[in-house]
């Protein structure tokens, strides 16, 4: 028998209740064994120094957890090893996701290339240094293309220059936040799991056709969950901590849209379904951070994902 059969799953419990539940358990548990890794590959350690833009996915103190993207010249992320990814990012006090990246803070981590359609994902333990932090790896892995709209990036100022325009705090969606939500094709959730091992954070993608995300008049959001990997990394969380933090970026601003608040999964398609999702989650903001000029960059739109125009709207 292959030793590897006898160590503990490569995926938690509530990862395990959503492949379980779509009937892939057993092909998961091959596919996670191979490709989740506790180490950077040559392949992503050549990467990440390539990217302008990282998203990073964090906990505050009071449990909340946050979603931002940062900017940076090409070379700011470096893997001095296949066990650690250096950082170099100055403090952003504006940011709500900076309170849960102090040192020892647990932290996830996607280098997404929007040229490309490339990404990894990692997660694992912040250590501070004078230049920004080093990420020690916990998981890493790959990610397909799916879903990801083609961009093409410039810079409107140095990285190191801060935002202009403070931030603007609020509880309850405006009118503007909404217009952007039900406008984007693209944005990002963090959702985190208290696990036996410790605390496990994951930030990832979305995308679809423009409209894919429903703003209900009780505020809510209603989110599509197209065809995916069957990772169920976001809603295997979800399912052990209905906690997420939603970030929606103005490409074309650089304006930050971050939100925290209860996610829950639904079983149960709505009533005119997309085509293309597999089931639904939702979203009901509590804490909402609007961070206009946020991004020293800016992202022209160049092509849609095939699978994303494969996908219907609202």
């Amino acid at each position: 028998m292959d030793s590897r059969l006898l160590d503990p799953s490569p995926w938690h419990a509530g990862e395990l209740a959503l492949q379980t539940r779509s009937g892939v358990e057993a092909r998961m548990d091959e596919i996670g064994r191979r490709v989740l890794r506790d180490h950077l590959i040559d392949q992503h350690r050549e990467f990440y120094p390539l990217l302008p833009m990282v998203v990073l996915g964090a906990v505050d103190q009071d449990g909340d957890v946050w979603a931002t993207l940062r900017a940076g010249r090409p070379g700011f992320l470096h893997a001095p090893d296949a066990h650690r990814l250096t950082v170099e990012l100055t403090r952003e006090p504006a940011d709500p996701a900076e309170a849960g990246m102090e040192d020892g803070a647990s932290l996830a981590l996607l280098g997404i290339d929007l040229a490309t359609r490339r990404r990894n994902r990692l997660n694992g333990i912040l250590s501070r240094h004078p230049r920004g932090f080093d990420l020690s790896v916990g998981q890493s892995f790959g990610n397909c293309p799916k879903y990801i709209q083609l961009r093409q990036v410039q810079f409107i100022r140095d990285p190191s220059e801060p935002p202009a325009v403070p931030p603007t705090w609020s509880s309850e969606l405006d009118a503007p936040a909404r217009a952007l939500i039900r406008q984007a094709d693209t944005f990002f959730v963090a959702t985190y799991a208290d696990l036996p091992a410790g605390r496990q954070v994951d930030v990832s993608h979305r995308g679809g056709r423009a409209g894919s995300v429903d703003v209900g008049e009780d505020g809510w959001l209603m989110i599509p969950d197209f065809i995916g990997n069957r990772f169920f990394n976001t809603l295997g969380n979800i399912a052990l901590n209905p906690r997420a933090g939603l970030v929606f970026p103005d490409f074309s601003t650089g304006g930050l849209l971050q939100m925290t608040g209860a996610a829950e999964l639904m079983f149960n398609h709505p009533a005119n379904p997309l085509e293309g999702a597999e089931r639904y989650w939702r979203f009901h903001p509590r804490r909402i951070v609007w961070r206009p000029d946020a991004l020293s960059i800016r992202y022209d739109f160049a092509e849609w994902s095939p699978f994303a125009l494969a996908t219907g709207t609202w």
